[in-house]
């Protein structure tokens, strides 16, 4: 936690100096962890039940009572009689303790205590969600940045073309029809660029909100490198994925809860002990007298059992359908992640295939195209369009990256790796 802080406080200062600050996921992430207020809310209700949890062996309060005890409603009977006969009634101080079962209390903290595990489990859900729209956002920008260095350089080819082919009409040598269809590419290359510039400040603001800066349009560059990770050896039914999910382990946190909750409802059926002391002051010379009485809660009494029998039986199926939810959850994570795991595969095999084969294809294809436009061997039509077709293809490639990223987030997501 020490770091995380450390590196927003680094994060603030050196954004607030230049504009050029580079920031990497991982920085990104960590400082989701240091400053969002949904895991500072688990933060709280965590310290919430702990400290509710301390109280949880208290004793009940002591019952004090005090009063006239077997008085006469003649006043005159209080005093001494003449007859020397004692005056009559009593004015009576009492005390009453209950002691609680220990075991009973004992079971009473330990299902108190345990109640924010189940807190913590979930706030670590949240957290591995927060991780997934931070990555999600920050590849989509990653993306968005490398799709406009792609329009930059197809931007220069374009108006390489354009010069030329301005050169080339004012000798008679060139049709004026493809000269325009490349003039008006230009400006979707421009109205290209301004949508994808629009974009990459929706992802800054949108890892601001994340990171909860106070200013959520923040500006810094992210860090361009990326890595496309390999989980093929991932096995999906081990008890390290169904252990790493925190879903899943609130669900067995829950379960504890409800074996802790029986033990205490059984608890309850066991006795409980108490004493009440009364000192009572006679009237009129009457004797102090005292009364020390013990007392014993029965609720073994068949009236009074089947509360706590029921909770018992109620608390049962409870358990029962939280195990039946956590297969459900294991089953479903599970083939999520098989199928993902697979679209990953055909995923990658795809992107290489444009990244080694489709793109040089069509940049040797431009390539020759445009020696054979500046030899006049072809027209600008056909450069154009082995131009466009380079700029569609390039893009297209991107679209395809940014999947695979995306979907190597949700495999990180269902496996719950940061």
């Amino acid at each position: 936690m020490k770091k995380s802080f450390m590196i927003v406080l680094a994060l603030f200062i050196v954004t607030a100096q230049t504009k050029a600050q580079t920031v990497k996921l991982d920085d990104i992430l960590d400082t989701i962890q240091a400053l969002n207020p949904t895991l500072k809310m688990y933060d709280a209700d965590i310290r919430s039940m702990n400290e509710a949890a301390k109280g949880a062996k208290a004793w009940m309060a002591p019952t004090l009572s005090t009063g006239f005890f077997m008085t006469p409603y003649n006043a005159g009977l209080w005093r001494k009689q003449g007859d020397g006969a004692a005056g009559m009634g009593q004015y009576s101080v009492a005390a009453e303790q209950m002691i609680p079962n220990k075991s009973r209390l004992d079971a009473e903290y330990k299902y108190m205590s345990n109640m924010s595990t189940v807190e913590k489990e979930k706030k670590g859900a949240s957290l591995n969600e927060l991780y997934a729209n931070a990555k999600r956002n920050y590849y989509e920008w990653l993306i968005l940045k490398m799709k406009l260095s792609v329009l930059d350089g197809n931007d220069q080819l374009l108006h390489f073309m354009l010069s030329n082919a301005e050169l080339r009409y004012k000798n008679g040598l060139e049709k004026i029809s493809a000269y325009y269809k490349a003039k008006a590419a230009v400006g979707s290359l421009e109205s290209m660029r301004l949508m994808l510039q629009n974009d990459i400040r929706q992802k800054r603001i949108a890892l601001n909100t994340l990171m909860n800066l106070p200013d959520k349009n923040r500006e810094y560059e992210i860090d361009t490198i990326y890595s496309v990770k390999d989980y093929s050896a991932y096995v999906l039914d081990s008890p390290e994925f169904i252990g790493s999910r925190s879903d899943i382990k609130a669900i067995d946190r829950e379960i504890d809860l409800a074996h802790l909750k029986q033990n205490l409802e059984r608890r309850k059926l066991q006795p409980e002990f108490g004493i009440r002391y009364e000192h009572m002051f006679g009237f009129g010379g009457a004797p102090d007298l005292f009364t020390v009485m013990g007392m014993v809660r029965i609720p073994l009494a068949k009236w009074s059992a089947g509360m706590y029998k029921a909770n018992i039986e109620g608390l049962k199926w409870q358990a029962i359908s939280l195990d039946a939810q956590k297969q459900m959850m294991i089953n479903e994570f599970s083939g999520m992640a098989t199928g993902m795991k697979a679209a990953i595969k055909v995923m990658e095999k795809q992107v290489l295939l444009y990244r080694d084969n489709i793109i040089p294809a069509l940049r040797r294809n431009y390539q020759t195209m445009q020696l054979g436009y500046e030899q006049n061997t072809e027209e600008l039509f056909m450069l154009y369009d082995a131009w466009e077709t380079l700029n569609m293809t390039q893009l297209e490639y991107l679209n395809q990256l940014q999947q695979l990223l995306i979907m190597q987030t949700e495999l990180e997501r269902i496996l719950q790796i940061k």
